[in-house]
């Protein structure tokens, strides 16, 4: 069995040692950064660690084989080739570190916009990815140009087949170009209540395909960006004040004076509580059985339990003021309207149930 060259040998050696010697460092290196990271006020170490994290086992390995082969006797065209490798792996992992970086940034950025400023924390989804298009479309074009595509016409080319792939892809687009909309015009942050059709719940993720809801039953409601800007969207976050709208009605027995008198009574409970507005309130008109009032008052305070109480108090108020004043509130009534003839069969049939009790 021929024993293998020097030339052999010395690539594996250098092979074996790079790929130990770079996963030694990236673990020690990431080891101390958390820990000074940990032990210190720069959180920027942690985001560095993680930047580091993005270095994945493959480039290393790619890497020390790359070493590893530089040690071999090599035909020009051969090396050739091995340069190309060299920058294919190592524009690679740059992208890769710039993309982690752009993420950390990112994230970073909207946890701490999330609460203060949700309007920028949507725009933030839009930023990551116009960054993230650009950095690989820059990578791209290095890569190619560096290998010795004349990029230029490589442009042209891929401007005709951008028509072709646009066709091929337009519900994404569309989904996307809606995306850039709502971070643009900002019909909806995060953070805010919204009601689409009979869907409701708060906005938690604006995507650049998909919106995420979290509903008041507590499950996530997904819609795409291009159907959601097509339907109307309700925005409770942004209500100022609540026009509250509600009806009762009375007896048709009450006296006119006490009648003429409700509305002012109306008056003064929704006058009394905090928070309100009184609009008006009016004998509305006639119902089957009963005397229609309308009432119309504003909250506020656009929030929904506030005005909850605030309706209830109203309510038990107005039921006390109504029986304090032996006012009724209406129910509903049947009228029967027998002829002659038959009220007297009905008052024969009356008068015949005591006796047939008796017997």
């Amino acid at each position: 069995m021929p024993m293998p060259s020097y030339d052999v040998m010395l690539a594996a050696v250098v092979f074996i040692a790079v790929l130990a010697g770079l996963l030694a460092g990236k673990a020690l290196l990431t080891r101390q950064l958390r820990r000074l990271a940990e032990a210190s006020r720069f959180n920027v170490l942690g985001y560095v660690a993680q930047v580091l994290g993005a270095t994945r086992l493959p480039f290393l390995c790619w890497v020390a084989l790359l070493a590893g082969v530089s040690q071999l006797t090599l035909n020009p065209r051969q090396e050739k080739w091995l340069n190309y490798a060299w920058i294919i792996i190592l524009v690679s992992q740059i992208a890769l570190w710039a993309n982690r970086i752009v993420t950390v940034a990112v994230e970073r950025a909207f946890e701490r916009q999330r609460t203060s400023n949700p309007a920028s924390a949507t725009h933030l989804m839009l930023a990551g990815l116009v960054a993230r298009i650009v950095l690989w479309s820059v990578a791209v074009l290095v890569t190619l140009d560096n290998l010795g595509f004349n990029i230029t016409t490589l442009m042209a080319s891929l401007g005709i087949g951008g028509i072709a792939v646009a066709l091929a892809v337009q519900n994404i687009l569309g989904d996307i170009f809606s995306s850039v909309s709502i971070a643009l015009d900002k019909p909806f942050v995060i953070g805010d209540f919204i009601v689409v059709d009979s869907y409701m719940g708060t906005v938690e993720y604006v995507g650049m395909k998909t919106t995420r809801l979290r509903s008041l039953g507590g499950e996530q409601i997904i819609f795409s960006n291009n159907e959601l800007l097509k339907n109307r969207i309700r925005n409770y976050k942004r209500m100022q004040e609540r026009r509250v709208l509600f009806e009762f009605g009375i007896a048709r027995e009450t006296p006119i004076e006490q009648v003429r008198a409700l509305p002012g009574i109306v008056r003064e409970i929704i006058s009394s509580e905090l928070q309100t507005r009184f609009d008006r309130a009016h004998f509305k008109g006639y119902g089957d059985s009963a005397l229609l009032f309308e009432v119309v008052y504003f909250v506020l305070d656009p929030d929904f339990n506030k005005y909850m109480d605030i309706q209830q108090a109203i309510n038990l108020a107005l039921l006390e003021a109504l029986n304090a004043r032996e006012i009724s509130l209406a129910y509903p009534v049947s009228l029967l309207r027998l002829a002659p003839e038959q009220m007297q069969a009905a008052a024969s049939h009356l008068a015949a149930i005591p006796a047939a009790r008796a017997a």
